[in-house]
């Protein structure tokens, strides 16, 4: 299992050192912390907006999820706002990039 075959099937996980338990983001095989290796489990899929902008009539953020990861996410459904609570609804793989899409809480 690897971040990034989960995420084409559209499962969002998220790397642990198995040593010292830091969270590892961007995604990595290794602790970027003691170089030890890293374990994988289901992320969370709730967070909170950090900033968002819009483009046209299309919403993007920047969201926050387990007080440590930050990930830039499409609005599917709801009014972004600093602090508002989102899901993600949908990730996975697009254009050769990380894609993810959030509904507004």
């Amino acid at each position: 299992m690897n971040f990034e075959s989960e995420l084409k099937k559209g499962n969002f996980i998220i790397g642990e050192c198995i040593h010292c338990k830091k969270i590892i983001w961007p995604p990595s095989e290794f602790c970027n912390q003691c170089f030890k290796e890293v374990s994988w489990r289901k992320g969370s899929y709730d967070g909170m907006i950090i900033e968002f902008s819009k483009h046209n009539n299309d919403y993007f953020c920047l969201i926050e999820i387990e007080n440590t990861i930050k990930i830039m996410c499409n609005v599917s459904s709801g009014i972004p706002d600093i602090g508002k609570h989102v899901k993600i609804e949908k990730c996975g793989i697009k254009d050769d990039g990380y894609y993810f899409e959030i509904a507004v809480k």
